[in-house]
């Protein structure tokens, strides 16, 4: 019942949208009332600073626009998006295209890149799993500026902590690379997350094939529709990726170097990979329904089987009652003493010759 809820509510916030101009800044999201955080990580090869800015302050977007003017990298992190007025500020605070701002707060929109004369947008979908192992997906917004990379994300979980920790540790080439790379290693960090949850769908598929062969039920007719929508809709999130990376592969924007795109070769072979993977899930999930019906079928004939080996059985013994059991005053076999055991005498051989020839039949 939540789900339609929540469902309902995002239709609603659809036609709330509609006829408003282009570049009206609304949240479509369901993660409303969150306050928006800012966390700011400001590194070079030599140093690292970490902070946070108080979105509320008078001069907030002075220090937040002050980190772009910096030498070193600044990766700033804005938690929270549904603050429309503030996302709306931040936008102008940066010099950001409405239509832009208006995408980074549209967790509906599909996942797409936009390249501008001083910056490159990226809207993308970031799946990671639960403390309950559900599936949860986060839409992401990332803009790559010169040495500054702005994120825009809906709650505070994500999937950068590696590369926090990479950056804090001062861990392969990422501190000594402009930003281009730090932009790369979000996205590779976003696309590498996907293997863990289609490992997560393989478990299910396993459990619900076993579950199918053994016990199958309405519950797992159930099950399965819903992991095949689950698939649908992490494909869905996945498909346009590959053309996004070669999108930027092929970027002659002055803000990708040539060796980030040697990298971003390795993120689309990952692209690649995962849409394979994903078909496969998809047959495999579509299969998983039709094992199950026939399971159901196999179950139904074997019901049907035994229903008419009994009906067959007592179709000869309720002929023989039948006719006895009529109200004739001269039947023959009435006058006879021991009549009565006769009858029930050929009804059980009747009983015991129909089972044996059913066995040998190889029907029982």
């Amino acid at each position: 019942m939540a789900k339609k809820k929540s469902t309902h509510k995002g239709h609603s916030k659809r036609l709330a949208k509609t006829g408003k101009a282009p570049g009206t800044v609304t949240y479509l999201g369901n993660r409303e009332g969150a306050k928006s955080t800012i966390y700011v990580l400001e590194y070079d090869e030599n140093s690292i600073i970490e902070s946070g800015v108080d979105v509320y302050t008078i001069d907030s977007f002075d220090k937040i626009v002050a980190f772009q003017a910096s030498p070193t990298i600044s990766w700033i992190n804005v938690i929270g998006i549904s603050d429309e007025k503030f996302i709306e500020n931040l936008g102008k605070a940066f010099s950001l295209n409405p239509l832009t701002v208006e995408d980074a707060v549209n967790t509906h929109q599909r996942p797409k890149i936009d390249e501008y004369d001083n910056y490159i947008f990226g809207a993308f979908k970031m799946l990671y799993l639960d403390e309950k192992n559900d599936l949860v997906a986060e839409h992401v917004a990332i803009v790559l500026m010169e040495n500054t990379v702005l994120v825009f994300q809906e709650m505070q979980d994500d999937v950068f902590n590696s590369i926090r920790d990479r950056v804090r540790a001062k861990a392969g080439r990422i501190r000594s690379k402009p930003a281009d790379y730090l932009f790369f290693t979000l996205l590779d960090a976003i696309i590498d997350n996907y293997f863990v949850v289609l490992e997560n769908v393989n478990h299910k598929i396993d459990a619900l094939e076993e579950e199918v062969y053994e016990n199958p039920s309405s519950k797992t007719a159930h099950a399965i529709q819903d992991l095949k929508k689950e698939v649908l809709r992490i494909r869905g999130y996945m498909y346009p990726m590959r053309e996004l990376i070669n999108k930027l592969i092929d970027s002659e924007h002055l803000l990708i170097a040539k060796d980030t795109q040697l990298f971003l070769r390795d993120a689309l072979d990952h692209c690649i990979e995962i849409n394979e993977s994903l078909n496969i899930l998809r047959e495999m999930s579509m299969s998983l329904m039709e094992m199950y019906m026939s399971n159901m079928s196999n179950k139904m004939n074997e019901v049907m089987k035994v229903l008419t080996i009994m009906a067959s059985i007592f179709i000869p013994l309720t002929f023989i009652v039948g006719v006895y059991g009529m109200n004739f005053e001269y039947i023959p076999e009435l006058k006879y003493p021991n009549g009565y055991f006769y009858v029930w005498g050929l009804m059980i051989a009747i009983f015991i010759g129909l089972l044996f020839y059913f066995k040998k039949k190889g029907w029982l």
